[in-house]
């Protein structure tokens, strides 16, 4: 059965499809990148950057595109990751660790207050001037994205179950739906202690090791 959900015919639903990216957990890897502007932004782009492409940007921006990459193979090799994908794999296969990275992002928004002194608005507000400021600094794929997570606010989203509802239905419809991703959702709220338990643990972990890394920059 596919979900028929209100916002199928929002603009976000046609654009989404046009920005192939993997994974949209951006909240936490801007959160973990510290106060250094174009490290933070580097960071958030990683993704449209391939390869040693990165040497083309500005030096604090290479940094954040590296560690952007070390935050993902952190991730991915980390016991308690692995254990919330293992939750999730019967129902959603390959695509639990995807699912993994939105839920660790809504617990992030959902309990902002412990980690940030400054409201979740107005860190995402300025977030998002910041990328205007330094959009000729980004590549076309980049400022594609940036124009419509601004548009749609995806970042201020992560914080309710009907945000990150929106954002897995759109996944979903990506795969034609054989991911079953628009149900992750419901899987959360009915398992949502374990999974949370689970990223307050990962997110010590990954918090004490990043900072090292950004101590040593």
């Amino acid at each position: 059965m596919k979900i028929v959900c209100s916002f199928c015919k929002n603009t976000f639903l046609f654009n989404f499809a046009r920005i192939n990216f993997e994974k949209l957990n951006f909240l936490a890897h801007i959160y973990l990148s510290g106060n250094n502007d174009l490290l933070k932004i580097g960071n958030f782009i990683a993704d449209t950057v391939r390869g040693k492409q990165y040497l083309h940007y500005p030096e604090m921006m290479q940094k954040g595109i590296l560690l952007h990459r070390k935050i993902d193979t952190f991730t991915d090799e980390h016991p308690i990751f692995r254990r919330s994908k293992k939750r999730l794999i019967t129902e959603f296969g390959h695509y639990s660790g995807v699912i993994v990275d939105i839920f660790y992002d809504y617990f992030l928004a959902k309990n902002w207050q412990t980690y940030s002194k400054m409201p979740l608005n107005e860190y995402v507000e300025k977030f998002y001037a910041l990328l205007q400021e330094h959009k000729h600094l980004l590549n076309e794929r980049a400022n594609y994205l940036i124009y419509y997570m601004i548009k749609e606010n995806w970042l201020e989203s992560y914080q309710t179950v009907q945000g990150i509802e929106k954002i897995f239905y759109q996944m979903d419809r990506r795969t034609d739906f054989r991911s079953k991703m628009q149900f992750a959702p419901q899987f959360l709220q009915n398992n949502e202690t374990d999974f949370e338990q689970d990223f307050f643990q990962f997110f010590s972990d990954i918090s004490k090791e990043i900072n090292v890394l950004l101590i040593d920059k």
